[in-house]
Order: structure tokens, then C-alpha cells, then sequence
């Protein structure tokens, strides 16, 4: 059997965004506790530290991560497509801005208003002439509250996995999970 170490759990606790109150009230114990446990001041009981460990893995049933949240289609356009490529995947999806991949790896994004502060004519260039930055890349495991605080800056945020998109997100997507 393996027994966490204070380490362990303080690691785990914070990986699922719980406070040292959030995790105590969960395992019904004090807040001082759990302190002293994860600096290592205190040996809990084993029937303390399996509420504990049981408190910490519930609490991960619970935590919303990325891979449940993005879609997994992407609709975007590569760097070298025309603008006019990127207006019409905007329309026929609906969306008002898409993100720029090259061989899976996100370089960029496109908006209406980048479509529109580029001038007339802007049809036959290419994406990479008008392009603004990408955005923020973040794991499938990535929580609900790392992805709330991207999004606060962002439009969206794309999912990728061992550097290859395999997702994205949006604040739309995050409303509507939480609502």
C-alpha cells in the first residue's frame, strides 16, 4: 500500500484548486491539520489520512478539465490560405474568429475585425498578412480555473497535446458548462 507523503498531498491539493479549508471541511477535520500535515510537523492517523486521500480523490471526480470541455474539431485556416478562405469558414460556422494552424501546430488567428482593419481587397491576401497573434495553448488536463483566467484575455484557447492541436475552447464553451 502506498501512503501519500506530505509533499504528495499538498501537490494534490493544489492541483485540484482546493485551499487547505476546502480540503479539511471535505475530510472533516481542521484546517491547522492539514497544515501541519503537509509540513511535515505531524503523522496523522491512518483513518485521518484515508479521509484525506478519499476527500482529494472525490474532489478530482469533480474538477472539470479541458479534454471534457474543448471540441475536438477545429475549423481553421493554415497561414498561407486566403483571406477570403477565412471569411467564409467564419460564416458557415459562425464564428468571428478562427485560429491559424500549420501542420497542427498553432501559428495564429483571424478575426472579423482583423478582416476589416485590413483595408479593401483584402480577399486574395494571404492569412499571414493579416493574422494576430494565437492563442494560448493549454493540456487536456488543464482545470476549469486555469482556463477561466485565459479566457478573461482571450476569445479562446487552444488544446494541444505533445505540441498537435487536439482541441479548442471558447468562452461560449465555458458559459455554457457552468451556467
Amino acid at each position: 500500500m502506498h501512503l501519500p507523503t506530505p509533499q504528495d498531498l499538498r501537490e494534490r491539493r493544489t492541483t485540484l484548486g482546493l485551499t487547505q479549508r476546502e480540503l479539511a471541511d471535505r475530510a472533516d477535520v481542521s484546517q491547522p491539520l492539514i497544515a501541519r500535515i503537509e509540513g511535515g510537523d505531524v503523522d496523522p492517523r491512518l483513518s485521518t489520512l484515508r479521509r484525506i486521500v478519499e476527500a482529494l480523490e472525490a474532489a478530482a471526480g469533480e474538477v472539470i478539465r479541458a479534454e471534457s470541455l474543448m471540441h475536438e474539431t477545429v475549423v481553421s485556416v493554415g497561414p498561407g490560405d486566403p483571406v477570403s478562405l477565412a471569411v467564409e469558414r467564419m460564416q458557415e460556422a459562425g464564428y468571428s474568429q478562427l485560429p491559424v494552424i500549420e501542420e497542427g501546430v498553432p501559428v495564429g488567428s483571424i478575426s472579423d475585425s482583423d478582416v476589416i482593419q485590413a483595408g479593401e481587397a483584402v480577399g486574395e491576401k494571404q492569412v499571414r498578412e493579416i493574422m494576430s497573434e494565437s492563442f494560448p495553448t493549454i493540456s487536456p488536463d488543464a482545470v476549469l480555473s486555469e482556463i477561466r483566467s485565459l479566457l478573461e484575455y482571450y476569445k479562446a484557447v487552444m488544446v494541444t497535446e505533445d505540441g498537435t492541436t487536439v482541441g479548442i475552447i471558447t468562452q461560449a464553451d465555458v458559459a455554457a458548462r457552468v451556467s
